[in-house]
């Protein structure tokens, strides 16, 4: 019997140790499968002077935001191709057509649109620019939480309260528990947060660490939403970027670029994909006083007609957006998949 009870304890200690190698090489592979490269959309505000209500301004911005989730765009950079020198979202749109704030309202529903659902309340109030915000597709991204959707990261509120000393700041992370970090932060601020794998259900908060904002795609290997940035003409876009290294990779699109199914990728840190508006990316050049080129090719590594033999005369700048990222995805994969295989 000692013997059989003795065998039995041996049987389940392997069994942990199994387990548990299991696990580590899981919590590995996971972090392996983070992603390391960061992909940038831009693309003129003025492609709302191309909508005719306030109504189809919002869903046309929907459309835009839509096709950047689908696609995992971390960056969304609007600049502005009528000389406006937009860099900050205060203001209103004031009309189709016009010379208005076509780059703030869209700057400002993009936002909207990104932020989760149960911390839109704390950043977003009231605005006209966002009347018919309703109408446009939710993104359903990653992390737009549900209220008991179990998951290793969550965005955040750091609230208002008054906490002991040494013990961190509430954030509201739209739980049925606030969460209890390891800092001590100013209220207000949307925080990311990485949530204790094991939680004490019978205490009042869940607990956690703040990280980067970049941590649950790197690390994590999840999608985690985009940010977006006003650029007052062509030329920021390239030299305002949030990357001290700059984008080491960057797309013009244009039906005079180059075939893109005859091209490929190289592997890079930062991409950068732009987009014309109506009149395509020579408006864009021809308003940009910085610029001394005459042909927008000399400004990419790689200038791309993303549609070759289309059948339109032209192709709107959403559409373009899901017909160029479509293509480049599988060139995206390709390239690291060879640098794995590689390595």
């Amino acid at each position: 019997r000692k013997r059989k009870e003795a065998k039995l304890i041996k049987q389940l200690e392997k069994q942990k140790q199994l387990e548990a190698a299991q696990r580590e090489t899981a919590e590995k592979i996971q972090v392996k499968n983070g992603r390391p490269y960061t992909v940038s959309v831009a693309l003129p505000g003025s492609v709302l002077d191309n909508a005719q209500s306030a109504e189809l301004r919002t869903y046309l911005a929907g459309q835009i935001a839509r096709a950047c989730v689908v696609f995992c765009v971390d960056e969304i950079i609007v600049f502005d191709e009528q000389g406006e020198d937009v860099k900050s979202v205060e203001g209103e749109f004031t009309g189709v057509g016009k010379k208005g704030q076509a780059c703030i309202q869209l700057a400002r529903i993009l936002q909207y649109l990104e932020c989760p659902q149960y911390l839109r309340k704390w950043f977003f109030p009231k605005h006209q620019d966002l009347q018919y915000a309703g109408l446009a597709t939710p993104l359903d991204s990653p992390h737009h939480m549900r209220i008991d959707e179990e998951s290793e990261y969550r965005e955040g509120l750091v609230l208002d309260r008054p906490s002991k000393q040494g013990k961190g700041s509430l954030v509201n992370c739209g739980m049925r528990k606030d969460v209890r970090i390891d800092k001590q932060l100013q209220s207000g601020l949307r925080v990311t947060v990485k949530l204790n794998k094991n939680q004490n259900q019978e205490s009042k908060t869940y607990h956690g660490v703040v990280v980067a904002p970049h941590v649950p795609r790197t690390e994590g290997g999840l999608y985690w939403g985009y940010s977006v940035r006003l650029a007052s003409c062509l030329s920021a876009v390239f030299t305002e970027g949030p990357y001290k290294e700059g984008y080491d990779l960057t797309i013009g699109t244009s039906e005079r670029g180059n075939d893109m199914d005859q091209s490929s990728l190289s592997p890079f840190k930062h991409l950068l994909v732009v987009f014309g508006g109506l009149q395509g990316l020579e408006a864009s050049l021809d308003v940009d006083q910085n610029l001394n080129v005459t042909d927008p090719r000399f400004l990419f590594d790689v200038y791309l007609n993303t549609c070759p033999g289309q059948g339109s005369r032209t192709i709107r700048t959403e559409e373009a957006i899901l017909i160029s990222m479509s293509g480049l995805r599988q060139k995206i994969t390709a390239a690291f998949t060879d640098v794995s295989e590689g390595s």
